[in-house]
């Protein structure tokens, strides 16, 4: 395996384990996968820091079930990657049944130390097809 290989690999295993701390309700391990200057904006166009984050995504506000990223493509320069995935998520909803969601999502992840944490995302606009 290549050098830019084995980064693509690093930075796909790095945004899965973030899919999965945010369907774990996992707010440590979630934490530890965002870099301190972190930024969010949802597909609603609301914004958010790292500490509001992990806060709406593991209080239950937001119950999540799952995030499945299909057709990863990860662009890696030096220390910073980006990846661009379809993602579907399937989030608990207030009536105690759970909604899917499917939207194109970016992330920049820069590696630090050797490992990959990301810096900021947007997702969306939601699919309705």
């Amino acid at each position: 395996m290549s050098a830019a290989d084995a980064d693509r690999a690093a930075v796909l295993a790095a945004a899965r384990a973030r899919a999965d701390a945010l369907a774990a309700g996992d707010a440590a391990a979630l934490t530890g996968l965002l870099h301190e200057d972190f930024r969010w904006t949802a597909h609603t166009g609301a914004t958010f820091d790292r500490e509001e984050y992990v806060r709406r995504n593991t209080d239950g506000t937001t119950v999540w079930r799952s995030q499945d990223l299909a057709d990863a493509d990860i662009a890696v320069v030096g220390d910073t990657a980006v990846v661009r995935a379809e993602v579907t998520d399937v989030v608990e909803g207030g009536d105690g049944g759970s909604a899917t969601f499917r939207m194109p999502m970016t992330q920049t992840w820069v590696r630090e130390g050797g490992r990959w944490r990301c810096l900021a995302g947007h997702a969306g606009p939601r699919r309705t097809d």
